[in-house]
């Protein structure tokens, strides 16, 4: 598929997108494209709205819009690993999310908050451990399983 989104895995033929309920489209377009620096494709029909990566590699986010409001917990999240928490928590609250987290929460040398979006949807900004953080945004480009 030459000019579409970034195939990631192993097969050819599959190319993965993320599917994000929100209520207003045009709102979580412009969270979700300031967040990840992606931007809303303008032919996208009805109800969703395609976000894509400026430059074509990374997987597409498709905004769909529905009716009824997140009943509970998301079982599914999205992660942006980053190289300064500090610096990213105050990027993205100043975008319009919302810290659900007092304070970073501290596992295995990763330190993270938890977000919820303008649709209350849960994603998480993650800083790796000290000594591999370049080697865990190096992870970020590279294809997990191979």
């Amino acid at each position: 598929m030459t000019g579409g989104p970034a195939r990631f895995g192993g097969r050819h033929d599959v190319v993965l997108a993320a599917v994000l309920d929100c209520a207003d489209l045009a709102r979580s377009a412009t969270f979700w494209c300031g967040v990840l620096g992606y931007r809303a494709e303008p032919s996208s029909p009805g109800r969703y709205q395609q976000l894509l990566p400026v430059d074509g590699n990374g997987i597409e986010l498709l905004l769909q819009q529905v009716s009824e409001p997140k009943a509970s917990k998301s079982r599914m999240h999205l992660d942006l690993r980053v190289p300064d928490l500090d610096a990213e928590v105050a990027r993205v609250v100043a975008l319009g999310a919302r810290c659900i987290t007092d304070l970073p929460i501290v596992e295995f040398g990763w330190a993270w908050h938890v977000f919820a979006d303008p649709d209350d949807n849960e994603f998480c900004v993650l800083q790796p451990p000290a000594t591999r953080a370049s080697d865990a945004i190096e992870e970020i480009t590279q294809d997990p399983c191979g």
